[in-house]
């Protein structure tokens, strides 16, 4: 069997295909780098706000994790491929691993916002280019990614602020 015989028809532009899948398999690549720092952080994560901070996490892994299927299958969809293993997600990752021993939990917080921030700028790229190949499908559903991110980043956001307005 060949890569020509596991593509799926699609009546989408010359190209297509091509593109959309690739762009895909580097933003799912993204999605599971954030998917396991965030799982990470959740199962590392220590302080006085460990239980709010510990589900906040654990609620946001699985939403991030819920998306890796979706983004695969449309791959496939449109005739592409998904990745296929940890060393190609290792390779096509844009997201930065966290390796570190100790991370201050105010700083877990503000590095996954900021990732899911990059996320989302990934997301409307891919977001672009589906316009320019009239992908509605890919969009829409980039469109509830977008969305779902935005809406981390304000919790994530909200979770971490410290100060005189901050309410503890």
């Amino acid at each position: 069997m060949t890569k020509a015989d596991l593509q799926s028809p699609t009546d989408l532009k010359s190209g297509a295909n091509r593109d959309i899948p690739a762009s895909l398999r580097a933003l799912l690549a993204d999605v599971f780098a954030l998917y396991l720092k965030t799982k990470n952080f959740h199962w590392h994560m220590s302080g006085p706000h460990f239980r709010d901070y510990h589900l906040l996490l654990d609620e946001q892994s699985e939403q991030i994790f819920a998306m890796t299927d979706e983004v695969a299958e449309r791959a496939r969809k449109i005739g592409g491929m998904a990745v296929r293993s940890i060393g190609e997600i290792a390779r096509e990752q844009r997201i930065l691993d966290n390796d570190a021993d100790y991370v201050d939990p105010q700083d877990m917080l503000a590095e996954l916002r900021s990732d899911n921030q990059q996320l989302i700028r990934e997301m409307r790229r891919v977001h672009e280019l589906c316009d320019e190949y009239e992908d509605v499908a890919t969009a829409s559903l980039l469109e509830n990614w977008i969305d779902e991110a935005e809406r981390r980043v304000w919790f994530l956001y909200e979770s971490g602020r410290v100060g005189p307005h901050a309410r503890t």
